[in-house]
């Protein structure tokens, strides 16, 4: 049976999310907005250099402050920590030299902000300045006072792909095409800081309350680094208030909080300032772009073959995942028979970037959907069409091993066609406005964990108690994305409950099981089928229970409304409370526990990085934008877009209507506004403000259609919704400034001085 056959099942339903009430009131509670008796404030002195030697820090005078109640330095955090096993290479506080402006190199902790920030102010430093790697380009090609040792030239990973033969494919190409992008390095500007709260019990254990996207990896790094048994660890994720990425990794406030709770024998909480966020970073890196594609005269790609530099920053954070995904997912949303694929990330003196929304493909999405507009201009073949000519014929697997089932593009593509009359429109439209089509996609969750093990990617806890409320124990993290709302839609629909009959406990280390968080778009495809597996669990207890009762096989059993009966026979009913006791006996609470894993055949191949790209299931999403240019000013104003997206099956359509808006607005901010300016190493908006992002007054009427395909493996068919729309804005904007106005927008953000200085040199070269 369908999930939209069962009566009253609220899969399918538009319906709040399950916190939306504590939200909208004031009455949830933030990492910020906890205190526990006796906290202390903690404060972290960063680093006034990018690039430097420590000779010599004195923190005596900071210690003896009234007040002060711990001091901890780099020579008491040795401990080198990361978020990818190969890349453990961060320290709490930094101790043999600072890698870049914002660098943390002491911590306090004080009865208030005003005498952590004095205690900072005693701390001694002397630093011996370095030369600074700055530009990525020149620092992948330095030779000497090199940021890491064992890193040649600064770069921290490199990856070398060659599937078929790109030779060949070039030779039988009738065009060949290269292009250069250049995208500026932007952050996630999430309304909530970093923040963290700490504290030791009597015997020793620690719980930290952080606001993050990965409870346990952060346990994980507490317990590595604090050199603590890991079952003495425990870390509980309030509400947060924004992650987009930057919460994906272990922020070093929050081992920090944990260290300085330890010496002062008190709770601590640290909250960054805005500045400190911007420095903490984590985003999405400047990424240099370089596509060479052959294609036919009818439209068919015979080879691709792209050059990626990523500015890493100091660390090396997400940076092999980040460089792996630039790579793989050039493939999963066109066939392309022979692909060559060289990226390389590296490290420059700035905060390390990481994951932000649609980690590592945004960028080079942008470059490819641009770059396929720019052939198709030079073949004379309309953009939507030489994109229906290049599509995959699933189930397929692609040339680097990504396996593709379901594939709502083509019809997000037609969808979006229909609904913006771009036929109509495209190439017909006055001078100064304009159309753009584009695409994009995303994995479901990564098929490969982070960490190397065989246990599952995510599991669920699921209790029954005597008036019949279900109560789901999970680790997956919300994180705004509303997958608390899905877990109990899923488990409510399946045992056929009203939803307000299902409660969630959730990222809870001590509590839940585990889950390992939310990134990669992973939580509803994974955690939404463990649920399923804990009810469907559940479900068979019941009607096993209930079979007894009735002296009718289980088969012949239906659970629905709350009562169970016979196919065909309503008179007679049981009610759910009274058939879970029934099956719980001799306890009062039935248990069931569901988990996930994929597949073997969904892992990718053998070689060499193919760990990063497969996944279950890939979303797809097409969109076309309308904007006017305004040829005197150079501004850009974006009129509307329509958004289609393939996300399986939408449990909860309310919420994946809001996933696509907004990453709608979010590659809006980056197609038009969104950049970090750097000076010698030093942040020059690190603040709201300063650092221009999308504004409700910036939005254009945003619609956006859902695409049902049904995905087999996904629960009840779903398939991620969180990350795949936000790639294919961008060019879309890009491509409806060229049928605006004639010229192809390279470099990010599209400023208007960049429009300007297209259209000069537009006049130059033509005279038009």
């Amino acid at each position: 049976m369908s999930a939209g056959s069962i009566p009253n099942s609220p899969v399918g339903s538009r319906v709040p999310m399950v916190d939306s009430f504590e939200k909208v009131t004031g009455a949830g509670k933030y990492a910020d907005d906890l205190v526990l008796p006796g906290t202390l404030v903690g404060k972290i002195l960063h680093s006034p250099h990018a690039h430097a030697r420590i000779r010599r820090l004195d923190a005596s005078r900071a210690g003896q402050l009234p007040g002060v109640f711990a001091v901890v330095t780099g020579k008491e955090t040795p401990v080198k920590y990361g978020i990818l096993p190969i890349g453990h290479d961060e320290r709490i506080f930094a101790d043999d030299k600072v890698r870049y402006i914002g660098d943390n190199v002491a911590g306090v902790a004080a009865e208030s902000a005003e005498i952590a920030e004095e205690a900072l102010r005693r701390i001694r430093v002397e630093y011996e300045i370095l030369p600074a790697h700055l530009d990525l380009e020149k620092s992948m090609r330095a030779e000497s006072n090199l940021i890491h040792d064992g890193r040649p030239h600064n770069i921290e990973k490199e990856y070398h792909h060659h599937f078929g033969d790109v030779e060949a494919g070039f030779k039988a190409a009738d065009l060949v095409r290269f292009d250069r992008f250049d995208c500026a390095e932007v952050t996630h500007a999430a309304l909530e800081p970093h923040s963290t709260l700490a504290s030791f019990d009597d015997d020793g254990k620690l719980t930290v309350w952080s606001s993050t996207q990965v409870p346990y990896y952060l346990m994980k790094t507490l317990a590595a680094t604090l050199e603590m048994p890991e079952e003495n660890v425990r870390v509980i994720k309030p509400l947060v208030g924004g992650g987009f990425g930057g919460k994906s990794e272990v922020i070093p406030l929050e081992l920090a909080a944990a260290v300085l709770a330890r010496k002062a024998g008190r709770p601590v909480k640290i909250t960054y300032t805005r500045e400190e966020v911007f420095y903490a970073h984590r985003g999405r890196p400047r990424t240099i772009v370089e596509l060479k594609t052959g294609v036919r005269r009818d439209g068919r790609l015979t080879a691709v073959e792209g050059r990626v530099i990523q500015d890493g920053g100091a660390f090396c954070g997400y940076g092999p995942v980040t460089m792996l995904y630039s790579g793989q997912l050039l493939n999963a949303l066109y066939d392309i028979p022979n692909v060559k694929y060289d990226g390389y990330r590296v490290l420059t003196n700035k905060p390390a970037c990481g994951a932000m929304r649609g980690h590592g493909t945004v960028n080079v999405r942008y470059a490819f959907e641009t770059h396929l507009d720019m052939i198709a201009a030079g073949l004379g073949i309309d953009p939507a069409e030489i994109r229906r000519r290049n599509l995959l014929k699933p189930p397929c697997v692609t040339i680097n091993g990504l396996r593709i089932l379901s594939y709502g593009y083509p019809e997000c593509l037609e969808r979006v066609a229909e609904a913006s009359n771009w036929s109509e429109k495209r190439g017909k439209l006055p001078f100064g406005k304009g159309i753009g089509i584009a695409g994009s996609h995303y994995v479901s969750g990564a098929a490969n964990p982070i960490i190397r093990s065989d246990q599952p990617h995510s599991t669920v806890n699921l209790e029954l108690d005597g008036e019949g409320t279900a109560t789901i124990l999970t680790g997956a993290s919300e994180i705004g994305q509303g997958s608390d709302t899905v877990q109990a839609q899923i488990v409510a629909h399946e045992l056929g409950i009203a939803l307000d009959r299902v409660k969630i406990v959730a990222a809870d280390t001590a509590r839940t099981p585990i889950d390992l968080g939310s990134y990669s778009s992973r939580v509803t495809f994974m955690a939404g089928n463990a649920a399923l597996a804990a009810a469907r669990e559940a479900k068979r207890q019941i009607l096993n229970a209930a079979a007894t009762y009735f002296d009718v096989p289980a088969e012949r059993l239906v659970l629905e409304d709350g009562r169970i009966f016979e196919a065909g026979n309503r008179a007679k009913a049981l009610p759910l409370a009274q058939a879970v006791l029934l099956a719980a006996k001799p306890e009062t609470v039935l248990r069931a526990t569901g988990s996930y894993s994929t597949p073997a055949e969904a892992r990718g191949g053998k070689y060499k990085g193919a760990g990063v790209g497969p996944s279950p299931a890939y979303s797809y999403s097409a969109q076309v934008a309308e904007v006017s240019v305004d040829v005197e000013t150079g501004q850009v104003t974006v009129e509307r877009i329509y958004a289609a997206h393939d996300c399986g099956k939408a449990i909860n359509p309310l919420t994946v209507e809001g996933q696509v808006e907004g990453s709608v607005w979010m590659g809006l901010g980056q197609a038009l506004e969104e950049e970090m300016v750097w000076k010698n190493g030093r942040l020059m908006n690190a603040g709201l403000l300063e650092y221009r992002s999308a504004s409700t007054l910036d939005s254009p009427e945003i619609r956006p259609i859902l695409v049902e395909s049904a995905d087999p493996e996904g629960p009840l068919g779903a398939k991620e919704a969180g990350e795949g729309s936000l790639a294919a804005v961008i060019p879309a904007v890009a491509n409806a400034i060229y049928d605006a106005v004639g010229v192809w927008m390279t470099t990010l953000p599209i400023t208007p001085e960049r429009i300007l200085k297209a259209l000069e040199e537009k006049q130059r070269r033509t005279g038009s």
